[in-house]
């Protein structure tokens, strides 16, 4: 029986330096697109935070309006952020991404425009 196991051992044969080179190349190859394709998806997710925060605002400025006071003044997010009377808080902040890679803007009229990642 001992022997038997110890012919087996000496007719195996282990992996050559070449096929253990080319499971390498592949698995840098599926790594590559792996990497590429998660850039495509931050993308769509920097665009998709723009534009809900640009609706957001929208709304906060709606909710303003329909207070009775009319739009608030341009560049006016004291208006909608920090109002003596918490019930009249129509945003937490001033939406500022964290990567600056857009830019909501707050113009008269109730308009409200975003640019960078939106576009």
């Amino acid at each position: 029986m001992l022997q038997r196991l110890r012919a087996a051992r000496e007719n195996e044969s282990g992996f050559t330096l070449v096929e253990l080179l080319i499971v390498i190349v592949i698995l840098g190859i599926l790594a590559g697109i792996v990497v590429f394709a998660v850039g495509a998806f931050n993308d769509r997710g920097e665009k998709a935070a723009c534009k809900a925060d640009k609706k957001t605002v929208e709304v906060a400025v709606e909710a303003y309006r329909a207070q009775g006071t009319g739009y608030p003044a341009a560049g006016d997010w004291e208006a909608l952020t920090s109002p003596s009377d918490p019930a009249k808080r129509y945003l937490k902040e001033k939406p500022a991404p964290a990567n600056s890679e857009y830019t909501i803007t707050l113009g008269a009229d109730g308009q409200v425009t975003a640019s960078g990642a939106c576009s």
